[in-house]
Formats: structure tokens, C-alpha cells, sequence
């Protein structure tokens, strides 16, 4: 019987299965959203933190990464004609995480585990990057979830598989729920055998006056 008591039955994980391209696409929007959104970023020095940051967001096209430094931090967005600089997407070549990124690398960081978690970076052009450190998980998650997304390649951040499990959890109980009390056999049940004559069959071809 399908049922929400017996997540592992042979119906269920077809079904989750099917969920899953339909959710990851729902996943992906949101991040792009996300990204189109921006996020504030501190700049972070290599002796201390200073109160320096600097603003990035995509373009609504998906096109471009618009960013620039700001006076103070915003939690608002910032329009991209206050952005100057800028990366086209079809020039981002890779993203980095936590110890490969160029910024993690100089003397002490990698040192301070907490920067590393939320260390990425974007390498553009032939050698050009730009590093990021995330205000929390969160955001980490949701910028490299996004970076790969607009690459072509899976999100694999740990926010990405729970709101996956999440999502199609919600979505199978949804299904559900016309199916309460009606029990669903776990094989489909046998092609009956064709009749022995179509006679009941109506046959349009007979020209009635």
C-alpha cells in the first residue's frame, strides 16, 4: 500500500524519485533569486577585520555579476548603477571553497576555521578572482548553491539537501492526501484480456437517415 507510514516502500521512492528534477529546478530558482537580491559582503583584512564592504548581485538576465564597494553595511538592495564593477558569467571558469581560495591562503587564515567555512572565491578569465566571505552559512550556501547553478553543475551545499528532503517530503504528503483510506497495491495490477467481440463498440462509419 502507498503510504506515508512506509517512506521506503517500492512506490514511495519511485515517487519521491520522480519529485526530485521537479524540486532541484524549484531549489535553483530560488537561489537565482536569491543572487538577483544581492548580498552585502565584509572585506576582510589580513591583520584584522575592518568595517569595509562591498556589495554583489546578479543581473535579472542571469548574465552578469554586478558588485562595487559601499560606505556601510546594507541590508536593502543596491541598484546595479551604483555597482561599478562587473564578471560576465561565460567568464567564470570555476568556484572555489574554503582553503583553495587565494584569500584563504595568506598567513593565519587558514588558521581561523571559521573564515574558511564561509570562504569562496570565482575565478574569472584566465587568472583573475573574486574572493568572497559570507556573512553566515546561510549565505554561503545560497551564493555557491547559485555560482554552480549558473555553471551547469550540481548544488551540493548541505541547505540544498535538507530543503530537498524538505521539499519533496512536503510535496509527497500533498499527494497524499486524496489517498487517505484507499489502499494502492505495490505492483500494477494485470492487463485484463481483450473481449472476445467489439460488437458494443459503435461504429461511426454506418451512415444512419
Amino acid at each position: 500500500m502507498l503510504s506515508q507510514d512506509d517512506p521506503k516502500s517500492r512506490p514511495m521512492l519511485e515517487l519521491r524519485e520522480k519529485l526530485q528534477p521537479e524540486v532541484i529546478e524549484l531549489i535553483k530558482q530560488q537561489r537565482l533569486n536569491h543572487l538577483c537580491e544581492g548580498t552585502c559582503f565584509r572585506k576582510i583584512s589580513a591583520h584584522r577585520r575592518q568595517d569595509k564592504f562591498w556589495y554583489c548581485r546578479l543581473s535579472p538576465n542571469h548574465k552578469v555579476l554586478h558588485y562595487g564597494d559601499i560606505e556601510e553595511f546594507s541590508q536593502g538592495q543596491i541598484s546595479h548603477d551604483s555597482l561599478q564593477e562587473k564578471v560576465t558569467v561565460a567568464d567564470i571558469k570555476a568556484v572555489v571553497t574554503g582553503k583553495d581560495c587565494p584569500h584563504m591562503r595568506e598567513k593565519g587564515a587558514l588558521k581561523n576555521k571559521e573564515l574558511l567555512e564561509l570562504a569562496f572565491s570565482i575565478l574569472h578569465n584566465s587568472d583573475e578572482y573574486l574572493n568572497f566571505i559570507a556573512p553566515d552559512k546561510y549565505e554561503y550556501c545560497i551564493w555557491t548553491d547559485g555560482l554552480n547553478a549558473l555553471l551547469g553543475k550540481e548544488m551540493t551545499s548541505e541547505l540544498t539537501k535538507s530543503d530537498m528532503d524538505t521539499l519533496v517530503t512536503m510535496e509527497l504528503k500533498l499527494r497524499l492526501l486524496d489517498l487517505e483510506n484507499i489502499q494502492i497495491p505495490d505492483v500494477p495490477p494485470p492487463v485484463p484480456k481483450e473481449p472476445s467481440t467489439y460488437d458494443f463498440v459503435y461504429d461511426f462509419s454506418q451512415q444512419h437517415t
